[in-house]
């Protein structure tokens, strides 16, 4: 077998596998409850689609960084929405964050830090580059990387080159950092002259709408990450975007000659669509209010209900995900031959069809019983609608509102007691 080494004992992305196999149960008549795939339920806004439909003829290879307008529209946004003074030049467009985050580490002449637990594609991407992830350890009671962490890690590993990825709202935590921690961050980054890439991809989903970047604490060493998949709901539209500090302009063209021999551009019509969403006129931004008031209200339900037995998790603030963790039940999964996160989702799948990904797929120890929860499983259309009519949704509105989740959060609780 001629695969590299790295290569030979990766697996699937746990996120896409998860996915697959659920709709696998489901082809096979199983009730299956898919609380393991984040992505996001909501429609992409009716003024976005009509934007794309417009420029569905649009055939021709657009630049390598990315169409011209849609860049200008990414910095105008990052400028109004957090006052990052970023310009078109500083603005890199790709298939995804994910595919620019690898092309980062490609360029980079250093190792990824990962907090633990993080997104499942963090450490799996170095692997692939040929690196070893360095973990940095996270404190309760939001499991984020803290300023205290950050320093006695750098204070380790002396004279090193590293790329620290913040990621929040937390995936799988669903947690954030207040200023006060994004300040003290930042000065711990400075004063190592660290790289931070500053996954914000769910920033528009703070529950409280107030997203802030420690790219307004660090500009110098931050790249800020975002893209239409969670706060548009377009995830399968596959368009990220990185926006550097000028200083960094040496990074942003070496990702784009690697970019130039790999994906070439960004599909076109999407990118045309996606300056009507980076424009976040009216109807978007309504439309992303809307949102949070739902994701708001059914992370509260499914928090109150799983707590109620003794569940351990962060409280939410952003995104759509819960990171619950079931150590309080040891006892009784031990009982059952269940010994860690693997076989707690594996067995909570097959017995109740609710699926789950393991606390091991986000860096956790595979003996903690921790699990990501994503409370997406809801018709969003429907969501939006009923928020539209009524303005608020109550802890037992929620419940209607996203039936299979609820449905999800009782069998969990009648599996476990």
């Amino acid at each position: 077998m001629l695969l590299r080494q790295n290569i030979k004992n990766l697996r699937p992305s746990a996120t896409l596998a998860i996915n697959e196999y659920s709709n696998e149960l489901s082809r096979q008549g199983r009730k299956v409850y898919k609380l393991g795939f984040g992505q996001s339920p909501f429609p992409v806004p009716g003024t976005v689609v009509k934007e794309l439909a417009a420029h569905a003829h649009e055939k021709d290879y657009l630049p390598v960084k990315g169409l011209g307008t849609l860049r200008e529209a990414v910095a105008h946004y990052h400028h109004a929405r957090t006052g990052l003074a970023s310009k078109k030049d500083d603005v890199l467009i790709g298939p995804g964050s994910k595919e620019l985050l690898y092309i980062a580490q490609v360029c980079f002449d250093g190792d990824l830090v990962v907090p633990a637990p993080s997104w499942v594609s963090y450490a799996p991407q170095a692997y692939i580059t040929g690196k070893d992830p360095l973990w940095i350890s996270t404190s309760k009671p939001k499991k984020l990387v803290d300023a205290f962490a950050l320093e006695e890690f750098c204070t380790q590993h002396p004279g090193r080159n590293f790329m620290l990825i913040l990621n929040y709202p937390s995936n799988p935590m669903g947690t954030s950092y207040t200023r006060e921690e994004l300040k003290s961050l930042a000065e711990v980054a400075r004063k190592h002259a660290l790289l931070i890439v500053s996954d914000e991809i769910y920033g528009e989903l703070m529950h409280t709408g107030e997203h802030v970047s420690i790219a307004s604490y660090y500009p110098e060493g931050t790249i800020v990450s975002s893209g239409l998949s969670k706060w548009c709901g377009a995830g399968g539209w596959r368009l990220g975007t990185f926006t550097f500090p000028e200083n960094l302009r040496w990074l942003i063209d070496a990702m784009a000659v690697v970019a130039s021999e790999t994906f070439t551009a960004t599909s076109a019509p999407i990118q045309y669509a996606a300056v009507k969403a980076f424009e976040f006129g009216p109807e978007v931004e309504n439309y992303v209010v809307d949102c949070r008031k739902v994701l708001k209200a059914i992370a509260a339900y499914a928090y109150t209900e799983l707590s109620s037995i003794g569940l351990s998790m962060p409280a939410p603030q952003g995104g759509f995900y819960l990171f619950p963790d079931f150590g309080k039940f040891r006892d009784r999964l031990a009982a059952k031959g269940i010994n860690g996160s693997p076989g707690l989702c594996r067995a909570l799948l097959e017995e109740t069809g609710v699926a789950l990904l393991p606390g091991a797929d986000f860096g956790q120890p595979p003996s903690e019983l921790s699990a990501r929860l994503s409370y997406v499983d809801f018709d969003g259309q429907s969501a939006l609608a009923y928020i539209k009519s009524k303005r608020a949704i109550s802890a037992a509105e929620a419940g209607e509102v996203a039936p299979h989740v609820a449905a999800a959060c009782k069998a969990i609780k009648d599996w476990l007691i």
